[in-house]
């Protein structure tokens, strides 16, 4: 494993305790401080972050098996999109912070991460086999 994917895996791990300690404040802590639409905007925040969570993780896994140029821009633009849609989101709901304009650049990161994953398998330079079909 290359050192920069102990990083990534790192960053996976954050994320998903984060995620974890924010939903179970949602759905236990927060729902008797707070109005019903910024524990919706935490949830949102959690649902997010929780997909895109586990889509890093598969990214790392599967640049464990064939990794391939492009996939560390994949990982980065998620990392990104998740600290700025759901960071943000949190940021409202739990101190009160708008900060506008970086919750959609956040989800804009996020859809731009999607593309670059369809674009990295698509232009993957894969080892010819002499299997019919393969």
């Amino acid at each position: 494993m290359q050192r920069t994917d102990k990083v990534w895996w790192c960053i996976a791990a954050l994320s998903g305790a984060v995620m974890v300690m924010l939903g179970a404040y949602a759905a236990h802590g927060m729902a008797a401080r707070a109005a019903e639409a910024m524990v919706s905007a935490v949830e949102t925040g959690v649902r997010y972050q929780a997909w895109h969570t586990l889509a890093i993780m598969t990214v790392l896994v599967w640049r464990q098996v064939q990794p391939l140029a492009g996939q560390r821009w994949v990982l980065a633009l998620w990392a990104l999109g998740m600290a700025c849609f759901s960071g943000s989101l949190y940021l409202m709901a739990l101190a009160g912070l708008s900060l506008g304009i970086v919750t959609p650049i956040g989800g804009v990161l996020l859809m731009a991460g999607w593309l670059a994953l369809g674009a990295v398998a698509l232009f993957a330079r894969y080892p010819s086999s002499n299997v019919v079909g393969g």
